[in-house]
């Protein structure tokens, strides 16, 4: 199963800084997450968007495939076509949104444990905060590559999930960590003084 890390997006709110780029625990968010998947049994493919030096650079020495993609500024499509090509010959693929900084190797590592051990046809498997509120990563089994393939624009997988609930299996992670993405200066401060706290 393929670890997918969309990372081509320009992340316009954070008015100039790389939300990819700010330090967790001593490493870029980027590299981080990286690392997480592959110490969770993943081969990781990160999707960049064109001149991105500084992300690329992130990367070094994680081990993981680097995808530039030409069409970045049409949104999350972009990269989960690419995912899709990537994991053509795989049982699955797991898509990590690459600014969420609380998901864990371990919690990557059950996901893929309980995908891998379900009988086929396998489901979606989607995490969930412990209220069970929907949230990220979500594992693709096989048979949805063809439908991830053909998409376009800035709505990531919400389509393929609308069509497909009755086959969505949800996965609990503790608190609210499947929940978590940073996508703001305010966002980043809030998450960081709670940590403080």
């Amino acid at each position: 199963m393929l670890a997918l890390i969309p990372a081509a997006g320009a992340g316009r709110r954070m008015r100039g800084a790389d939300k990819l780029l700010e330090l967790v625990e001593g490493r870029p968010l980027l590299a981080l997450l990286a690392l997480r998947a592959r110490a969770a049994g993943c081969p990781v493919l990160v999707t960049l968007p064109p001149g991105a030096e500084a992300r690329r650079a992130a990367l070094q020495g994680c081990g993981v495939e680097i995808a530039e993609v030409a069409e970045a500024a049409e949104g999350m499509a972009a990269s989960l076509r690419r995912g899709a090509a990537a994991a053509a010959e795989m049982a699955g693929l797991l898509v990590l949104p690459a600014d969420m900084p609380e998901i864990a190797a371990e919690d990557i590592a059950g996901m893929r444990r309980a995908f891998l051990s379900h009988p086929d046809p396998r489901p979606i498997l989607r995490a969930t905060a412990e209220d069970d509120r929907p949230g990220h990563p979500v594992i693709l089994p096989a048979r949805f590559l063809v439908q991830l393939a053909a998409l376009h624009g800035d709505t990531g997988a919400r389509a393929i999930l609308q069509a497909h609930q009755g086959e969505i299996a949800p996965y609990p992670l503790a608190g609210d960590r499947a929940l978590i993405d940073l996508d703001t200066p305010e966002a980043w401060a809030a998450w960081r003084a709670g940590r403080e706290a």
